[in-house]
């Protein structure tokens, strides 16, 4: 990106962040994507995300590109910006969010599945809650929501927008049969969350298979 030179600091983040998803088992095929949001300065670019259609365990800088407000690609014409680009504009829409995560856990899958009909995941009594950014304790209720899934990206977009809960404590959301979206002031923020996410999925996924 000629107009921003620290783009490429952006994009190793991005591209590191993909291949520590992928070690954990977490981006299966060419499946997820990752963004991290960009300076004012390097408009009109608003984030750095991952290309599509390329296995995340092997993801290098190169395979990050900028996007605009519109999903077009700002750097890397040729390079085509993940499928799921608008739903990570949209979330960059909301105040405070400088990172966006999305993966394909088996767990995330199931439970998404399981609990399509209620409409949400209710998350309590783990202690692990409190590695969510605002709880301090472990006996409260997170409820991750969860969305019809849709191959139209602009609809779902639309769709999902007005339905997020508009709280401090509201860091992620389900798409059913599809997989986990996650988010954070920083990325650092947005890691920590995912991997709390992807932990409780994985207990409450195991305690109903028990109940």
């Amino acid at each position: 990106m000629d107009t921003f030179r620290d783009f490429k600091r952006y994009a190793d983040q991005v591209a590191e962040t993909a291949r520590w998803a992928a070690r954990k088992g977490w981006a299966p095929a060419t499946s997820t994507n990752y963004s991290v949001r960009l300076p004012d300065e390097a408009a009109p670019a608003i984030c750095a995300i991952t290309m599509s259609g390329i296995d995340k365990e092997q993801l290098n800088p190169d395979s990050v590109l900028a996007v605009d407000d519109q999903g077009h690609p700002v750097n890397g014409e040729r390079l085509r910006p993940s499928a799921e680009t608008l739903l990570h504009l949209m979330l960059y829409r909301r105040r405070n969010i400088g990172a966006v995560l999305h993966t394909h856990s088996v767990a995330g899958a199931l439970l998404s599945r399981l609990a399509e009909m209620e409409g949400y995941v209710s998350l309590s009594g783990w202690e692990l809650l409190k590695g969510l950014e605002g709880i301090d304790r472990h006996d409260c209720e997170v409820r991750l929501p969860i969305f019809q899934n849709s191959q139209n990206m602009a609809q779902l977009a639309a769709h999902i927008a007005p339905r997020l809960p508009d709280t401090e404590t509201c860091y992620g959301f389900l798409l059913a049969g599809h997989g986990l979206y996650v988010w954070g002031k920083t990325l650092p923020d947005a890691t920590r969350h995912l991997e709390v996410f992807e932990y409780l999925l994985q207990c409450e996924r195991a305690v109903r298979h028990y109940d």
